[in-house]
């Protein structure tokens, strides 16, 4: 193959209580990267939206991330990528991760496939630092793994893919921007060793909920003691997003990344359908844009599209 088209999911990292280590595919929205190879050195950048996002491959989330697949690839090589977003950045749904992810993933299959995903997701994680300072790996494992994915560890990488039951996501984004770099920002520095154990218990609880197909324990389980009370003012609406959204029969949800939107899981497509009616109100009688998403878990991650 000279040239590929692949289609990249958004993503919900966090999952509530499990800040930096759990993340989520899902289906809508998502982009779309072509990608072309050449024989000639060097990678050029093109973007189909308004978004005004670099296009130098040393500023650009996507470039980087090939940048770092190229210094460990012996042939000299380059790339032609058009990149369509329909992830919006900043919208706390893995957009930077949506970049990163599909452009080493599309570059391994024209290169033969000869790269691990777990390579990937090390070379993918560049991109994320250009985006925020940190390495995390939250967004872009799912994205390249799909489903539901643990990060038992960034250093070394140690990657733990999940199964999850049938769940519905239902999803808003505010039209206002959280910057990843300012949310991380605010967090405190030290907690109290009895939240802690709380996270823990959420966390492992969340886990086994996913693995049992336990739909109870995994509403128990979406909680946050540690980030989401801090991280919440930065959203307008969020408390009572979440309340109604529960009453409305929702397992539970809370911040998507680090903002500003929010999800919600439910076990009926029904249920997930009245959310959304909900925080369609809610937003409407706040006058601030937004735009709601009624989907369900990504299971592939990145895939190809054939035209």
């Amino acid at each position: 193959m000279e040239s590929i088209k692949v289609r990249i999911p958004a993503t919900v990292a966090n999952m509530v209580c499990g800040f930096d280590i759990l993340g989520m595919a899902v289906e809508n929205p998502y982009d779309e990267i072509e990608l072309r190879l050449t024989d000639k050195s060097g990678i050029t950048i093109k973007h189909t939206d308004d978004y005004n996002l670099p296009t130098e491959a040393e500023k650009n989330v996507a470039g980087v991330s090939l940048i770092a697949l190229l210094e460990e690839y012996s042939k000299p090589v380059g790339f032609e990528m058009t990149i369509t977003k329909n992830i919006k950045p900043g919208s706390g749904l893995g957009s930077s991760a949506a970049s990163a992810a599909g452009a080493v993933v599309a570059a391994n299959l024209l290169l033969g496939n000869i790269f691990s995903k777990e390579d990937l997701v090390r070379f993918a994680m560049n991109g994320e630092r250009l985006a925020s300072g940190v390495k995390h790996a939250d967004n872009i494992t799912p994205c390249i793994f799909g489903s539901v994915t643990l990060i038992r560890s960034i250093f070394p990488l140690d990657i733990v893919p999940l199964s999850a039951p049938p769940m519905f996501v239902t999803i808003v984004h505010p039209q206002i921007e959280v910057k990843t770099s300012d949310a991380r920002q605010i967090l405190r520095k030290e907690i109290q060793l009895k939240d802690a154990i709380q996270q823990w218990g959420n966390i492992a609880g969340l886990v086994s909920g996913l693995l049992k197909n336990d739909y109870e324990l995994i509403g128990r389980s979406l909680e946050d003691v540690l980030i989401e009370p801090v991280r919440s003012i930065l959203i307008p609406g969020f408390d009572e997003v979440k309340k109604r959204s529960k009453e409305a029969g929702a397992l539970g949800g809370g911040i998507s990344g680090s903002g500003p939107s929010i999800f919600m899981l439910s076990k009926e497509a029904a249920t997930a359908k009245a959310i959304e009616q909900v925080m369609s109100e809610l937003y409407g009688k706040m006058g601030i844009e937004y735009k709601t998403y009624v989907t369900s878990i990504s299971r592939n991650g990145v895939c190809v599209v054939n035209n």
